[in-house]
């Protein structure tokens, strides 16, 4: 029975592992000229349209972690039934193994939907703060004006 406990205090704390992202994990700057007050006010407005934009994959991997450690739970213990010809110690033994199983692939793809989420926030969080103007990695401020500046900073007139 202490092995039992022991499983599933194991296997809970590998699920509760499983969370959705809490930031977004990539730089953004301010564009020059922009005082920081204004710019850590748009960091937290696209913190929370990230968040939202995440909400329904964070919790796919939460029900996925919890739902592989009781499917495994059960199937250990059948097994265990089985193979122990119905004596309890091995149907606890089967259950905890199940449990540790469940728990273990569970967490895998959990996982990798936790990757998947942070992807997502990350994504969500650069378009956010690149519509307002920030720098992005890669992607640089956007300009106001529909022709690119020039290397001394002027408008190249097109016509």
């Amino acid at each position: 029975m202490k092995r039992l406990t022991l499983s599933a205090a194991l296997i809970c704390s590998l699920v509760a592992c499983v969370s959705a992202p809490t930031g977004p994990t990539i730089a953004i700057m301010p564009r020059e000229g922009k005082p920081f007050e204004v710019f850590q006010q748009e960091d937290q407005q696209c913190r929370v349209f990230a968040s939202d934009a995440v909400k329904e994959t964070s919790n796919a991997a939460l029900k996925e972690g919890a739902t592989s450690a009781a499917l495994g739970a059960a199937l250990g213990a059948a097994a265990g039934a089985v193979i122990g010809g119905g004596s309890h110690t091995n149907v606890g033994t089967g259950a905890g193994v199940g449990l540790l199983g469940g728990a273990a692939m569970g967490a895998m793809n959990a996982s990798g939907k936790e990757n998947q989420a942070q992807t997502q926030y990350n994504i969500a969080y650069q378009q956010c703060m690149y519509a307002k103007g920030n720098q992005v990695p890669s992607y640089g401020a956007p300009s106001s004006g529909n022709r690119p500046p020039s290397p001394n900073g002027s408008y190249n007139l097109v016509k």
